[in-house]
């Protein structure tokens, strides 16, 4: 697949150099029982063409809705966003099953499609083991530092956090933001933080999950946002589940279903996507901890919510219900 020099696919030139090869390959490799295919949905098409002609069942894993994604982006034909709206509900209503994967996403995909879709709930997760909430990294930091890790792109909108972390500085000078992220938005939002003299914050590469994890432990919260009207609000950004699963609070900037799931599990703030409420949260990160879960409630949380083996087993689950089939395991 073309990428380009950050390793981000980019253009439809660039997936067209996966999905066309990708018919290929479904048609001539040996029976499989299903295929799972995935976004975008040019994808999912290729390889509803390829298991259509071959006749092998499958399944759609949607991780967003791309036509919803593409109308907000200023700039686009109108064009765009009607074609991926056809070819994305004729991917769905072909598939055994789609699998969604928030609340938000179903709904949407109902509201879309109505009963002529068979979709799932099956939420999202990571590998909660490669993460640990203990560590000598809690506590250790005599100032406060702040962690965001993850992509940083237009529907992020991280930049939001260093304009609330002036506000911070201002009550606390010696207070660090650390940004461990790629994304197409990371070189301008260095470039803000140079233009304007802000001081506390560094850029790196992306870590391995030690190292991250031990980053989060030292922090006093996680950040996190999504730019709200950018056809995202539905999405639960999974560097959360990295923060809790090291038994760090997370500070959720943003609307949707991440809200809800903040509030009612104590594992951070959820505040409005503005500098203020980002600012006042962080504030409270550092002064008053003990408004949310400690590390090992959150740490409890996340393996009960977020494990990425228990999504794999409600996927395996779903499937073999929807096509009577049983799925090898392995031994």
């Amino acid at each position: 697949m073309l990428r380009d020099s950050q390793g981000h696919v980019k253009g439809y030139l660039s997936y067209m150099s996966f999905d066309v090869p990708l018919i290929l390959r479904v048609l001539v490799m040996p029976r499989p029982a299903v295929i799972i295919a995935e976004p975008p949905p040019t994808t999912g098409f290729a390889v509803m063409v390829a298991a259509g002609i071959r006749r092998i069942p499958y399944v759609y894993y949607a991780a967003d809705i791309w036509a919803d994604a593409a109308g907000t982006l200023d700039g686009t034909p109108a064009i765009v966003p009607a074609v991926l709206g056809f070819v994305e509900r004729l991917v769905w209503r072909r598939a055994a099953v789609v699998m969604a994967i928030s609340p938000g996403v179903e709904h949407r995909i109902r509201e879309l499609c109505g009963d002529s879709v068979e979709v799932a709930m099956i939420g999202n997760g990571i590998r909660v083991g490669d993460f640990s909430a203990d560590g000598p990294e809690r506590g250790a930091r005599s100032t406060p530092v702040f962690v965001y890790a993850g992509t940083v792109s237009e529907w992020h909108g991280a930049g939001i956090f260093l304009e609330a972390f002036r506000r911070v500085r201002e009550v606390h000078p010696s207070a660090r933001l650390e940004f461990f992220s790629e994304g197409s938005e990371k070189a301008h939002l260095e470039q803000v933080v140079e233009e304007t003299g802000l001081g506390g914050v560094s850029f790196h590469s992306r870590v391995g999950t030690d190292e991250l994890s031990a980053r989060l432990r030292g922090a006093a919260a996680s950040l996190a946002c999504v730019r709200p009207g950018q056809g995202y609000d539905f999405a639960i950004p999974t560097k959360i589940y990295a923060s809790t699963a090291s038994g760090t609070p997370v500070i959720y900037a943003g609307e949707g279903p991440t809200v809800s799931m903040i509030e009612e599990n104590r594992l951070g703030w959820a505040v409005d996507y503005t500098p203020e409420s980002a600012a006042e949260a962080m504030l409270a990160a550092i002064d008053e901890p003990e408004r949310v879960g400690g590390p090992q409630e959150l740490r409890r949380w996340t393996e009960g919510n977020a494990s990425l083996e228990a999504v794999a087993a409600r996927i395996v689950g779903l499937v073999e219900r929807s096509l009577s089939i049983r799925l090898p395991r392995r031994r």
